[in-house]
């Protein structure tokens, strides 16, 4: 028996339909609400109801342009297995009303049996949804699953172990076998197929419904498997943060009671003021964790924290200045950045110093940079041990850390130091004000 198309037509379009269905499913994939709808298993109605309004437009499109083109345009009819993938990715209801709304256009051209077949198509899709353990399997299937049918037939007989993936390529070859057999029964034509003849070319249509199906199914699990990569690489940063987080706050904490503990053996009062300044510190802490703070804030942690400092050293032995932009006062900067290196000037720089210590707090605030130095007129840090700050300092190389996860390589940390002099610490990251309302 000929076929009414002639080979290489019919290859070349067969092509184009498998062409077609992969470079619309690409294009739905770069959609961030479609890409949640993917990536979300087990759907809400309303995730169907968006996967459906996604993926019909699209596929009436190609119905339309089907029946206006005439069979240059065979390759544009995608319905059957559209209202099919439909089924299998939003269940029984959403893939039967998928498959009557995009073929409305051919049962406007009198092609009677076009919905009932595309419902038909998605309402098997759903019930091999349903029938599916594990909703995962279905993303096993591909265009090249057919090449696993001996191995799923041995596991089937030797383990009694169906393969689910098979459910969809038999569905899919019983689909397009249905249809030829109809528009061969029909007359008039109620039903359109790409090659309605019984010969060995209809093999070919047969593979090529399949890529149709299996194409667009493992692009979006592409899609799923980077979103999930995403999400993990989130967590893993959020972990990240926690534990560096966790390493500051105890190191700070220890040192604040140590000095707690000093003051009130000889000046109760002056504990008394302390342990205020330590309620704030730790009512700060205690608050639930935020990455970003602005700046005025980590300023008034600072000063709580410079306090107690200023009543461990004595007013005379420690000099605290300021120097400070009023624009910065609201840029966002990474919550617990300044005590660190304080810290560091007090208990590295200061504290070996036997006369009086100062420390300056300088921030200012342009080009959309914010930029940060606190400097100290401590021992200083010598040649031999500069090299080895960032890794042997534990606050220094949190904070550092910290600015690497969370800014890349968009920021500087710098240390000048001249020994006897004291040490600059020089800070510069991005200037975050407005977009930072959302992260906190």
């Amino acid at each position: 028996m000929e076929t009414a198309i002639p080979i290489r037509d019919l290859l070349f379009t067969l092509l184009l339909k498998v062409g077609v269905a992969s470079s619309i499913s690409a294009l739905l994939a770069r959609w961030n609400a479609f890409r949640r709808v993917l990536f979300t298993e087990e759907r809400d109605p309303d995730q169907k109801l968006k996967l459906m309004l996604f993926m019909t437009p699209a596929l009436i499109v190609g119905v339309t342009l089907r029946l206006v083109g005439g069979p240059s345009y065979a390759f544009a009819d995608l319905s059957l297995e559209g209202a099919f993938l439909m089924g299998l990715l939003g269940g029984r209801v959403v893939g039967p009303i998928g498959g009557a709304i995009i073929t409305i256009p051919a049962l406007i051209s009198h092609e009677w049996l076009a919905m009932p077949a595309a419902s038909t198509a998605g309402l098997l899709g759903g019930l091999i949804r349903q029938a599916i353990p594990n909703k995962e399997d279905l993303w096993n299937f591909g265009p090249f699953t057919f090449l696993n049918i001996p191995k799923a037939t041995m596991r089937l007989l030797r383990k009694a172990e169906l393969s689910w993936e098979m459910a969809p390529l038999g569905a899919c070859v019983g689909l397009e076998l249905g249809r030829v057999a109809l528009v061969l029964a029909t007359k008039p034509k109620w039903l359109f197929a790409v090659d309605s003849h019984w010969d060995w070319w209809l093999v070919l249509v047969l593979i090529a419904t399949l890529m149709s199906v299996a194409s667009p199914l493992k692009i979006w699990n592409n899609t799923r498997i980077e979103m999930n990569l995403e999400q993990h690489q989130q967590l893993l940063l959020k972990a990240r943060m926690d534990a560096l987080s966790s390493q500051i706050n105890p190191h700070f904490l220890f040192n604040t009671l140590n000095t707690v503990s000093a003051l009130i053996r000889f000046d109760p009062d002056s504990a008394r003021g302390v342990v205020l300044k330590l309620s704030n510190i730790l009512r700060r802490l205690l608050r639930k964790h935020e990455t970003f703070v602005p700046l005025r804030e980590e300023l008034q942690f600072i000063d709580d924290y410079l306090d107690i400092e200023v009543a461990r050293f004595g007013k005379d032995n420690l000099d605290i200045v300021k120097h400070i932009d009023e624009a910065a006062l609201e840029s966002f900067v990474p919550s617990m950045l300044l005590q660190p290196m304080v810290e560091n000037c007090l208990k590295h720089g200061l504290a070996p110093k036997l006369g009086g210590g100062k420390i300056e707090l300088r921030t200012t605030n342009s080009d959309g940079r914010l930029r940060i130095e606190i400097e100290d007129n401590g021992v200083g840090i010598s040649e031999e041990k500069m090299p080895h700050v960032y890794v042997e300092g534990i606050g220094l190389s949190n904070v550092r850390e910290r600015l690497r996860v969370l800014y890349g390589t968009d920021f500087h940390l710098d240390i000048e130091s001249r020994p006897g002099e004291g040490t600059v610490i020089r800070i510069e990251i991005p200037e975050l004000v407005s977009t930072m309302q959302e992260v906190r």
